[in-house]
């Protein structure tokens, strides 16, 4: 990168994918300032967990889609909790295991084990292309959500390609406990203490506006978000800022929306507006 983000304090609003982007903002030396949408927490009855766990132990699934790294870390917990641990490893040993994209497969290498095929999307979209190319007439597929997505895309495809579903959601999102932080964030901005704002997802910007009207921030969320520059990812991020009557001042160059050209633009801007400042 030509620029880099020295001496710059960078917000992000946290969800499953920001723990890389914090990362790569630091590498460019960014200040980076965390706020977490959301508290992950087990499920508060694991009941269901277990039975899935235990399904897999006496039958084990003949392909195993793994989401998150979350979502098996949390099953083990579960697996560990029942004395079952060592039993549902083995069990995953013997499954064909598909991952959405690198995350799970580092959980799996936590405990010795190996994904056969891995996402190069890390979407629900990537998951259901690889699934395409795949033989599943006939196969039980175990299936590790996360919650609140819509996942009937993903079930409607492997039921037609005849394999029988067996999906498992091993936590929750608890999002009235990261409240506090999200105020604090506002607070941070409107008080002229953050450079950017990286957005990367809308449910980011939902998220910001939803807290500021429950907690008569909104006009202070609006008073920050004018003296911060925002970043956005790619259209989708800018026009759901429109939809607030806000504009994003930074997009990635070149229509290359991931996180990396995003860092590069903020850096450049950033550089122009110190410049400009004297």
């Amino acid at each position: 990168m030509a620029e880099r983000l020295n001496g710059y304090r960078i917000l992000i609003m946290e969800s499953r994918e920001e723990a890389q982007f914090s990362r790569l903002l630091a590498d460019q030396g960014a200040d980076v300032l965390q706020c977490p949408m959301f508290a992950i927490n087990d499920v508060p009855d694991p009941t269901p967990v277990e039975a899935w766990i235990r399904r897999a132990i006496e039958m084990p699934f003949d392909d195993l889609v793994l989401m998150t790294g979350e979502g098996l870390r949390r099953l083990l917990k579960v697996a560990r909790r029942s004395d079952l641990e060592r039993e549902f490893v083995a069990a995953l040993g013997k499954m064909r295991k598909l991952t959405r994209g690198p995350k799970p497969g580092r959980a799996l290498r936590e405990i010795g084990l190996e994904a056969e095929m891995t996402t190069e999307n890390p979407t629900s979209e990537g998951v259901i292309d690889v699934l395409a190319r795949m033989e599943l007439k006939g196969h039980r597929v175990g299936l590790q959500l996360y919650p609140d997505k819509d996942h009937s895309a993903l079930l409607g495809a492997l039921s037609a390609q005849g394999a029988t579903a067996e999906p498992v959601v091993p936590y929750i999102y608890d999002a009235r406990a990261a409240d506090s932080h999200v105020v604090s964030a506002i607070d941070e901005m409107a008080s002229g203490r953050v450079d950017a704002i990286a957005l990367t997802n809308l449910g980011q910007i939902r998220r910001l506006f939803e807290v500021a009207r429950a907690s008569g921030s909104e006009a202070r969320l609006r008073e920050g978000l004018k003296k911060t520059a925002i970043a956005a990812i790619g259209p989708a991020v800018g026009s759901e800022l429109k939809a607030h009557g806000l504009t994003a001042d930074i997009y990635p160059a070149d229509g290359a929306y991931f996180m990396r050209p995003l860092i590069s633009a903020m850096a450049v801007e950033l550089a122009k507006r110190k410049a400009r400042a004297g």
